[in-house]
């Protein structure tokens, strides 16, 4: 895999772990959600004035368009274990960004998710 390839994966991938995070910055706002309909109505209408909401979903558009241009030059068996790096960013921005706390456990996890992920980008 070529440098260029890789950054343009590793684009959506940061991207889309930057829309997760917006997205769950976005639910602040609701709390949790749950219940009835009436309340996933509410929930709704306070994200869609939420423009924090707004920037995940834009985040999310721009990281499908930069996938498309890393999946049209390296085989998908190739390209979509890439996206398992997205759990490291997402972890540790969570952890720097929202104070998340993250166990021994679920750093173990996401260790043996990168061994596979550079096992898988390396073979040919």
């Amino acid at each position: 895999m070529s440098l260029a390839d890789f950054s343009w994966l590793m684009t959506g991938v940061l991207l889309n772990a930057i829309a997760q995070l917006a997205l769950k910055s976005a639910t602040f706002t609701t709390g949790v959600i749950s219940g009835s309909w009436s309340n996933y109505w509410s929930a709704g209408q306070q994200l869609a004035v939420n423009p924090v909401f707004w920037l995940a979903l834009l985040a999310y558009g721009i990281s499908v368009l930069v996938w498309i241009v890393g999946l049209s030059r390296l085989p998908v068996s190739q390209a979509y274990p890439m996206l398992s790096v997205g759990y490291i960013i997402a972890a540790l921005l969570a952890w720097q960004l929202l104070g998340e706390t993250i166990s021994l456990e679920r750093w173990t996890g996401i260790g043996l998710i990168v061994a596979g992920v550079v096992l898988v980008s390396s073979s040919r």
